[in-house]
């Protein structure tokens, strides 16, 4: 089958949930409820059955109600090989599932090892099938190219790290030369590669990584890159706030556009599910914070 540009089917995702609410999956084996068994001994059997139990029940929860899914490749590497074969399995049934999956594994190496990764984790056919992968891209620009052209070829996407959410970003992003920060210096360099893959509905298939930790600077990406979707971590948990987390997307007729606002704790690991005797409780305190914070991202204008 033969799919449209990342970007545009990023942006009919948004419109139908109507929110740009994206549900990180990633199993913390420490933080996984007891109610669904005991993940404490890495690879182990019992551990596999928790995590594989845990993460497809998120998935269950996210069904219809968030465009798109950013599972975090770390969680199911720290499970040895069957916790890789788990992320595979995660990612196929939320793509048959109609939802967006954005693998976040920030790859990003020279020539054929680019090459390698993109191969294994772009596209619908990739052992570790995605809709978009992120990248990074502080070796070199021209590390980039077999990540785009594979992601091209795939009608797939890239979120390239530019404004990371952590506390130290700053250490390197924020050093300036000719007067202006790496990562504004990095922003210029990816607007070409943006607007040479923009879509029907004007976001491009090229976008970047932009914390909700830095509202002010995501304002002045978005005017650098008018057309790139930005992938926003940092909300909630991390201390962005929902006005924060959507300072660099645009409304449009009521719907949030241009990015997918990213929350993982706040949204697997609430607190009134933490205490959860049945997964019954367990299904409706997930339901209720996915419904809490598409509503909270709503109402910021």
């Amino acid at each position: 089958m033969t799919l449209d540009p990342f970007g545009t089917r990023l942006t009919e995702a948004m419109r139908r949930t109507g929110t740009p609410l994206c549900m990180g999956i990633d199993p913390h084996a420490a933080m996984i409820p007891p109610l669904f068994g005991d993940a404490s001994v890495a690879g182990s059997p019992a551990a596999l059955r928790a995590v594989g139990d845990f993460v497809m029940a998120c998935l269950d929860a996210a069904k219809g109600k968030v465009p798109a899914i950013k599972p975090q490749a770390a969680f199911f590497e720290a499970q040895g090989p069957d916790g890789l074969k788990i992320l595979a399995a995660l990612q196929r049934e939320a793509i048959d599932a109609g939802l967006l999956v954005i693998i976040d594994a920030k790859r990003g190496d020279i020539g054929s090892t680019s090459t390698a990764y993109a191969t294994a984790w772009i596209g619908h056919d990739a052992p570790f099938p995605s809709d978009a992968l992120t990248v990074n891209p502080y070796l070199g620009i021209d590390t980039l190219d077999p990540f785009l052209t594979h992601a091209d070829s795939q009608s797939a996407g890239l979120f390239v790290l530019v404004r990371t959410s952590n506390p130290g970003a700053g250490d390197l992003q924020d050093l300036t030369a000719d007067g202006k920060p790496v990562f504004m210096q990095l922003a210029e360099r990816l607007a070409p590669l943006a607007a040479a893959r923009i879509g029907s509905h004007s976001w491009s298939s090229l976008g970047i990584v932009a914390g909700a930790t830095w509202p002010d600077e995501a304002i002045n990406l978005r005017y650098t890159l008018p057309s790139a979707p930005f992938l926003v971590p940092g909300f909630g948990a991390q201390g962005g706030s929902a006005a924060a987390a959507l300072a660099g997307l645009k409304k449009v007729n009521g719907i949030w556009e241009g990015g997918l606002v990213n929350s993982t704790r706040g949204l697997i690991f609430p607190k009134t599910a933490a205490s959860a005797s049945t997964k019954a409780d367990w299904r409706a305190a997930i339901d209720a914070v996915i419904s809490d914070s598409s509503s909270a991202l709503a109402a910021v204008n």
